[in-house]
Parts: C-alpha cells; structure tokens; sequence
C-alpha cells in the first residue's frame, strides 16, 4: 500500500536570519566593550545582562526589517 505524504509544510529550522545574528553579536561587543545602553535617548544605564544584550540587538534587528520572530505577547 502506497503511503500518503500529505500537503503540510515543513520548516527548514532558521527561525532567524543572518543579518539579526550579526545585529545580535554586534551588541554583544558593544556590551563588551561597556557603550551599550539601554533605554531611550542615553538616559539608561550600562547593559551589563548577556539577556538584556540580546534582546537589544534582537529588537534593532527588528527596526531593520531582518528576519526575527515576533515578540510574545506579555
């Protein structure tokens, strides 16, 4: 008997694009180096979270127009 394969897609597994990677690694030197801030308009302080990195470089990616995953609704 002949097995069905069915119209469902499957993903190739990149959730997320180069360009938002190199966003990403870009602000984890910028926090390497101490000139990531957090915030708007230099108010904030010095990122000194690896998380809080990330998440900055994700959502610069985002303003970029890269590949990047929605954010999860709170």
């Amino acid at each position: 008997m002949a097995q069905h394969r069915g119209t469902s897609k499957k993903s190739n597994g990149r959730r997320y694009g180069k360009a938002a990677g190199k966003t990403v690694a870009s602000a984890m030197r910028r926090k390497k180096k101490g000139t990531l801030k957090s915030g708007r308009g230099g108010k904030g302080g010095t990122v000194k979270s690896r998380k809080q990195a990330i998440a900055i470089g994700l959502s610069e990616a985002r303003k970029k127009g890269a590949k990047v995953p929605r954010k999860k609704a709170a």
